[in-house]
């Protein structure tokens, strides 16, 4: 037998196989409406063990594990399109429009002339005057609490990566994202007027920013003190008595009398740092095409790779994946997801679905677009 003859059987038994696929699918939802009918869970543990112990005892001697993946794989669709059907007129979330007012209260970390500051006015306009808190912290108390209506909280750079604070402290407060933006940082080296390079050993500011710059710290032989804000820092050299330096924005820098000795001194430029806008209430813009979520997964084999195949099942584009330990001295981790999708789509509704009711652990933490 040749290899075209090969191909061609091989077609010929792929052709059935979608055939009986698609049978299997339609005999899947039929179980679907039953369940619904007579107030049955979809996800039943003790079913699907049992039917991938069968096929393991069933499979021919070599192909066990593949035929373990090949019927797994198989059932998390069946699965998938039983709460695509079970779900299609179900609402999730409620919510209401997002409105960003200049007139709103708005939290930002650090002080005056601060990147934050910066992202404030991006989403509420030049008028927005923002409340600044001293921590990340303070900023999702406030939230929860109702204080204040939005907070402003970076969460990745460009160049150092994702602010793992930020990350920690979403497990902690009660938010929801309702939008992101992006701002350029031009980091520069600021001192008090008269002060010379080389008498500069001590150079303050986030410890983003001093990541972000770590080539020209270390060239020039400085000590990288790490400071709650790149503001507050320029605000500190600018107070004290010491031959310090700041690493700040050029805006900030001026706003506090500094002299800049260099400007873009990033280790990499363009550098940019995205900020997200939180709230209480899960505001919903128009054009909103990003959803973010936090799970915790089970200590199961092949559960990653489960997770992260549903999100090819329904088409949707899986932006970001972090994942941080939880801190409790177990080693376990919450995972960040960042995926393309509209909680109005069915197909988005379903996956929302099933996460939240099959998961030990599963928080929505909104439906965001980019300013």
């Amino acid at each position: 037998m040749n290899l075209e003859e090969l191909r061609k059987n091989i077609n010929e038994l792929d052709n059935r196989i979608l055939s009986d696929f698609a049978s299997r699918m339609e005999f899947c939802r039929q179980v679907a409406l039953y369940k619904q009918e007579h107030g049955m869970q979809i996800f039943q543990t003790d079913r699907e063990k049992e039917v991938i112990q069968r096929i393991r005892n069933n499979a021919p001697e070599g192909l066990e594990g593949y035929s373990a993946v090949l019927f797994q794989n198989i059932m998390d669709i069946s699965k998938y399109l039983q709460y695509r059907e079970l779900h299609k007129n179900v609402q999730p979330y409620e919510y209401k429009p997002l409105k960003l007012d200049p007139s709103a209260v708005v939290a930002c970390q650090g002080t005056a002339g601060a990147n934050a500051e910066t992202a404030a006015k991006q989403f509420f306009g030049q008028n927005c005057k923002p409340k600044f808190l001293p921590g990340f912290a303070d900023i999702f108390e406030a939230v929860q609490n109702g204080d204040v209506q939005f907070g402003i909280i970076p969460v990745a750079n460009s160049t150092a990566g994702s602010v793992v604070q930020a990350y920690d402290l979403m497990a902690k407060y009660n938010f929801y994202i309702c939008k992101t933006t992006t701002v350029e940082i031009t980091n520069c080296f600021a001192v008090r007027k008269g002060t010379k390079l080389w008498d500069v050993k001590e150079v303050y500011s986030h410890p983003q920013a001093l990541s972000q710059c770590a080539r020209f710290i270390t060239v020039h032989d400085m000590h990288p003190m790490p400071y709650s804000n790149t503001a507050t820092a320029a605000k500190m050299v600018a107070e004290s008595d010491q031959p310090y330096g700041a690493i700040c924005s050029e805006s900030c820098a001026k706003l506090h009398g500094l002299e800049i000795l260099q400007k873009y001194i990033s280790d990499y430029v363009p550098n940019y740092t995205r900020f997200i806008c939180i709230s209480k209430e899960l505001l919903l813009p128009e054009d909103a095409d990003r959803i973010s979520v936090m799970l915790k997964l089970p200590h199961e084999e092949g559960s990653l790779y489960r997770l992260l195949s549903k999100f090819v099942i329904g088409d949707m584009n899986l932006l970001k994946l972090e994942s941080r330990p939880i801190q409790n001295g177990s080693f376990d981790v919450m995972f960040y997801l960042d995926f393309s999708g509209n909680v109005h789509d069915t197909t988005v509704c379903a996956l929302l679905s099933e996460l939240s009711e099959n998961l030990e652990y599963f928080k929505f933490l909104g439906n965001f677009s980019e300013i």
